[in-house]
């Protein structure tokens, strides 16, 4: 099946907050029996790399040529496979913030209870985001995404509010100062691992979760054995009673988070982590019905009724959709075909365009053209006037032409 390159992305951002929001619901239920956060977390993550193992094989099997996960989940995907020893780095410092997020979450849920306003509150890290990509990427964000993620980001921050009409200060620090750093990590690097090829081919986001998973559960038993030596309390003890006495829930948990940073991953892939993070943080909208279930089977408080509370939300929702419009209409691609003059080196001239803000790929090709250049860019006119301008400064290009996209399909 083949199916444009950006409803993809949107396909694979909200399918994935959907299936996070319905997580949510089941974190309240184990709540209830769990109220440490790390052993909330540890024995999510014992089922997380069960379950990431098990579909990363069942997914592996072949199938008149072609792997399971080839057809059905990631078109990259061939089989499990060992590290490469460019993905370690990356791949330590994914689980790290996979860590720290997820303690961060289950003490922020332990804190609140509510998913309707733990999950949109977390969504601040769309900032970070943006902030680091400015930083540690080429493509700086431009105007039109800043707005956007400010736009998103108070939109979320309103729909948090509106639940209680307050702010708690300890769900400020562990939001700013925990859950967030492990979303910027783990998107980040998450993001680098998939844009990686591998022996040639693009990375698949189910092994990329899989291996993330297993270094994440690591270091979480690493920093609990330490705590309960250092603290004398018996935390990794009592996540393995809970692995063994919550093992339908869990479960559940589990494959729900596996099938939902995988599509998060591919969506990673296609879009920027500020982008792809502002489209799924359309999660405030999935949380509600959820929030409500919870509510009306007891499991939560019941939800605030007052209608300045109910208009607060109704207003974050706005104008996160409004934000959320903004990024889906201005993004712009297009493909600039090059041709040299001779004598001048190949390697020199595809830094040099490489080099150049919006450039999303350069390819050395045979034929009419030396050089297909691929830009994507959120400020069309000023974008395209100052990337064609650099383009004519590099020494030795004879004769260029821009065409946009129109159209971009993908394998789904």
């Amino acid at each position: 099946m083949k199916i444009r390159r950006k409803y993809l992305f949107y396909l694979l951002a909200f399918s994935s907050s959907i299936i996070a929001a319905l997580i949510s619901g089941i974190d309240v239920i184990l709540e209830k029996y769990l109220k440490n956060p790390f052993v909330f977390g540890l024995s999510i993550f014992y089922f997380g790399l069960l379950i990431a193992v098990f579909f990363t094989i069942f997914f592996s099997i072949s199938y008149k040529g072609k792997s399971i996960g080839e057809r059905t989940i990631d078109p990259s995907f061939k089989k499990i496979r060992l590290l490469k020893k460019e993905e370690l780095k990356y791949h330590i410092l994914a689980g790290a913030g996979n860590a720290i997020l997820t303690f961060g979450y289950f003490w922020l849920l332990i804190l609140i209870r509510d998913p309707s306003l733990v999950l949109p509150f977390s969504q601040v890290v769309i900032l970070y985001l943006v902030i680091i990509e400015s930083i540690t990427e080429k493509n700086t964000p431009t105007l039109v995404e800043i707005q956007s993620s400010v736009i998103v980001t108070l939109g979320a921050i309103l729909g948090s509010i509106s639940l209680s009409g307050t702010i708690n200060l300890e769900s400020l620090a562990i939001v700013f100062l925990i859950v967030n750093p492990g979303w910027v990590l783990q998107s980040v690097y998450q993001r680098k691992l998939k844009m990686m090829r591998i022996n040639n081919k693009s990375n698949d986001a189910i092994n990329i979760r899989m291996w993330n998973v297993a270094f994440a559960c690591f270091f979480t038993i690493v920093f609990v054995i330490v705590y309960d030596l250092y603290t004398g309390t018996s935390n990794f003890v009592e996540s393995l009673n809970a692995f063994v006495n919550h093992f339908g829930l869990l479960t559940l948990v589990g494959i729900g988070a596996f099938f939902s940073y995988v599509f998060y991953i591919r969506a990673l892939g296609i879009g920027k982590a500020s982008i792809t993070q502002a489209v799924k943080s359309s999660i405030i909208i999935f949380a509600i019905p959820v929030s409500i279930a919870l509510a009306y089977f007891g499991f939560i408080d019941p939800i605030s009724t007052d209608p300045v509370l109910i208009l607060i939300r109704f207003s974050g929702i706005i104008l996160m959709l409004l934000g959320l419009i903004s990024f889906a209409l201005t993004l712009t691609k297009a493909y600039i075909f090059i041709k040299m003059r001779p004598g001048y080196p190949i390697e020199v001239t595809m830094q040099k365009l490489w080099d150049i803000n919006g450039v999303d790929r350069v390819t050395a090709v045979a034929g009419d053209y030396d050089f297909i250049v691929k830009i994507r860019t959120r400020t069309l006119v000023k974008g395209y006037e100052r990337i064609l301008r650099k383009v004519e400064s590099i020494e030795g290009i004879k004769q260029y032409k821009w065409q946009s996209v129109l159209k971009e399909w993908e394998n789904i």
